[in-house]
């Protein structure tokens, strides 16, 4: 008598890799509308050349390894990849910033390891460091939420760098972040100093923080890219250790020191300010490069939310996004190892216990 032998995976899903990336997509457009409302068509820009740039690449290195071009870009992951480097790069960003982004993203980080499930890094935020130690000055460049532009005035800031005939650098600013982190240094302010204090009276923000917190525009912006993680959780595309995790890591610590120097901002000035909510959802739940193992992952989520605020209060960055994630990318291996749950049916070994072999 023969018997069938099934392997493992024995989980069933109708989740393909296109249907996913698709989701994720669909799941970014509160966010995209959002921050093209408030920062005018210039992300929007970003977003679509990205996209073209990363899928170009891709199939560049699909036909140099041979492989079935119309499999592997059909998964829409390189689509994916465009898509949140052109969400996390200023709206201002000249068009050679984003062609260097996609491609380092797609060849180097992404194909020179084997391709999608390969890659150790999120190549987006890889792709996103290297753009901002080799361009700081275009990387930190932003646009007043209070700037109208036109779609052709927004693409001639990204083909030419000018608006009409005046030179770019007369209409941006720093990061909003990094406009606050210069404003508190420069004005020497002391401990319990509220920082939106500041945000107030920056012309980067553009409209009175909300419920004395933070500027309406990059409020609504996280707002609306937490709409679009809740969706990704209600479809099962992540799951909910990471962002939670990350997110209660990010508001414990931040409470902590506010109760004592409120000069580095509240709880909510940090879930909502920068790109907390996009990094929270999109970028950290990638689930090639984190931790995979349900305690590794809320392990994993925690100290990215603690990263976050580190280098946000003391480094010399002033988001952290990229730097937590790529920095816990590196550990999820070693979370993985000392957090994967025990096979079912097996108990712990006892120590000194020697076992009998059956």
């Amino acid at each position: 008598m023969s018997l069938l032998r099934i392997t493992s995976p024995h989980t069933h899903t109708q989740h393909s890799t296109q249907r996913v990336m698709l989701t994720v997509i669909a799941a970014t457009l509160p966010g995209l509308i959002t921050l093209t409302y408030f920062f005018g068509w210039g992300t929007l820009i970003n977003v679509i050349m990205a996209a073209l740039f990363a899928v170009a690449s891709e199939a560049f290195i699909l036909k140099l390894r041979n492989k079935p071009m119309p499999f592997y870009l059909l998964d829409c992951s390189a689509v994916v990849t465009g898509l949140l480097l052109g969400l996390s790069i200023p709206p201002t960003s000249p068009w050679w910033l984003i062609l260097i982004g996609s491609t380092f993203a797609i060849i180097i980080v992404k194909q020179l390891y084997g391709g999608l499930g390969s890659n150790p890094f999120n190549p987006a935020m890889a792709a996103y460091v290297l753009l901002l130690i080799s361009f700081p000055v275009e990387m930190t460049s932003w646009l007043p939420s209070t700037t109208e532009l036109s779609f052709i005035q927004s693409i001639q800031i990204t083909f030419l760098g000018t608006i009409g005939e005046l030179p770019l650098d007369g209409f941006t600013m720093a990061t909003p972040l990094d406009s606050l982190k210069s404003a508190t240094r420069e004005l020497g302010l002391l401990p319990n100093y509220e920082l939106y204090k500041v945000a107030e009276q920056s012309p980067v923000f553009g409209f009175r923080p909300v419920l004395g917190l933070y500027s309406l525009g990059w409020c609504q912006v996280n707002l609306a890219f937490l709409a679009g993680g809740l969706f990704l959780l209600y479809k099962r595309v992540i799951h909910w250790h990471i962002p939670l995790a990350m997110l209660i890591s990010l508001v414990a610590v931040s409470t902590l020191f506010f109760i004592f120097d409120r000069s580095n901002g509240s709880p909510l000035f940090h879930i909502l300010s920068g790109g907390t909510m996009l990094g929270a959802f999109f970028i950290a739940t990638d689930p090639v490069s984190a931790a995979t193992s349900p305690r590794g992952r809320l392990l994993f989520g925690a100290l990215i939310g603690l990263l976050i605020y580190i280098i946000r209060t003391w480094g010399g960055y002033p988001d952290a996004i990229a730097f937590s994630v790529l920095l816990l990318n590196l550990a999820a291996p070693t979370i993985d190892y000392y957090t994967q749950p025990r096979t079912y049916g097996h108990s712990k070994a006892k120590r000194g216990i020697a076992k009998a072999d059956d």
